[in-house]
């Protein structure tokens, strides 16, 4: 871990996010945004944001990225880190091509960006960074002067990531029966993706080029099964699952569902089960509708107990996390040599995405990677 309080050469924090509706009449547009390029017509974007609108047509992202923004912000102003914080999404508002705008014109050259996925793969990659290449594409042809810009290490394995998430196991457990608690099984939930997309995920420390997004998932699971057994002094059989599939159904993308695994474990005599949505930073529509609602209502028709574990939000732990992000790389763009944060088996990963990781679906360029075209 950094002990450094110097951000230089970065002069800002640049928090990207995915995005989401904050109305009924935003979910479509949203939507549209999301898929742009796909050829998705209007009566199927109004299906799919059915999710939405069981919510009154508002995702709670933003809001837990408002929370974020202020913790990190009074993180760093306690810990006498002198580094302005701004905030952009892909998707929606604020924008990120207006938030580099404005980073700009605040006279910010070298920015650091945090992006809301903790992990290896193209969606959560890869394709933030072809979103940072755009906007400096948009902001080259306004002939605005360029910032340099370096995309953080994925954080799946620091310390302040996997703590809050361990305590949030053992608050679900404490919530469930008595008579069924120690016997509750973990479900570590992530997003699906294509079985192809998990292949050529990485690299990965631990197995070399590609499956860096599975094993990534494996490495946190085992590391907060680990931290709960210390805790109560019962081992839970846990097991990675996933949720949100959104593909054609002839694509293999990775399985069990969880909806899947709760009749599985179920069938199987498990007593209750802990969903663990370690793949999410917050509690966003995915969390929202595929864990607390629908699997949750796939679980009462089963007549198997279960609870859902927080994400890690806005928690202290995490915005000191990221402050330990920001002044670790600092540090490594200076020269230095720092002890870098990180649990179990896989250790930091790359500060730098080399060429060919998370390949492109494209020719899209993207940006802080060695294949940027923006060095």
């Amino acid at each position: 871990m950094s002990d450094q309080r110097d951000p230089a050469p970065y002069d800002a924090l640049l928090l990207l996010s995915f995005g989401g509706p904050e109305g009924p009449d935003d979910v479509v547009p949203f939507l549209e945004n999301v898929t742009r390029g796909r050829g998705i017509p209007k009566e199927r974007l109004k299906e799919v944001g059915r999710h939405y609108f069981l919510f009154g047509g508002v995702s709670p992202i933003n809001e837990q990225n408002r929370d974020l923004l202020d913790a990190l912000r009074a993180d760093f102003a306690e810990s006498g880190l002198d580094l302005p914080v701004y905030w952009g999404n892909r998707n929606w508002a604020p924008y990120l091509t207006d938030t580099l705008r404005e980073m700009v014109l605040d006279g910010r050259r070298h920015i650091a960006v945090l992006a809301t996925s903790a992990y290896a793969s193209y969606s959560g990659c890869r394709q933030y960074r072809e979103n940072l290449a755009d906007a400096l594409a948009a902001l080259e042809a306004e002939g605005l002067p360029l910032p340099k810009v370096d995309k953080l290490r994925h954080y799946f394995n620091h310390p302040g990531f996997v703590e809050p998430m361990a305590e949030g196991v053992l608050a679900a457990l404490a919530d469930l029966p008595e008579d069924v608690r120690a016997g509750a099984h973990l479900a570590f939930t992530t997003h699906s993706i294509p079985d192809a997309s998990a292949d050529t995920s990485g690299p990965s420390e631990a197995h070399g080029e590609g499956g860096a997004y599975v094993a990534q998932h494996l490495d946190v699971a085992a590391l907060v099964a680990d931290a709960v057994r210390e805790a109560t002094g019962t081992e839970h059989p846990w097991r990675l699952v996933y949720q949100s599939r959104s593909g054609a159904p002839h694509v293999p993308w990775l399985e069990p569902d969880i909806c899947d695994h709760l009749e599985e474990r179920h069938a199987a005599g498990a007593p209750a089960v802990v969903m663990v949505p370690i793949g999410f930073v917050s509690d966003h529509m995915e969390v929202l509708y595929d864990l607390d609602t629908e699997a949750t209502a796939k679980a009462a028709e089963l007549g198997l107990p279960v609870r859902r574990s927080a994400t890690v939000g806005a928690d202290p732990r995490f915005a000191a996390a990221v402050r330990d992000l920001v002044l670790e790389r600092a540090a490594t763009t200076r020269g230095a040599r720092v002890e870098r944060c990180a649990l179990g088996a896989l250790g930091p990963s790359h500060d730098l995405c080399p060429i060919g990781c998370c390949p492109a679906r494209s020719e899209r360029p993207a940006a802080a990677g060695a294949d940027s075209p923006y060095a």
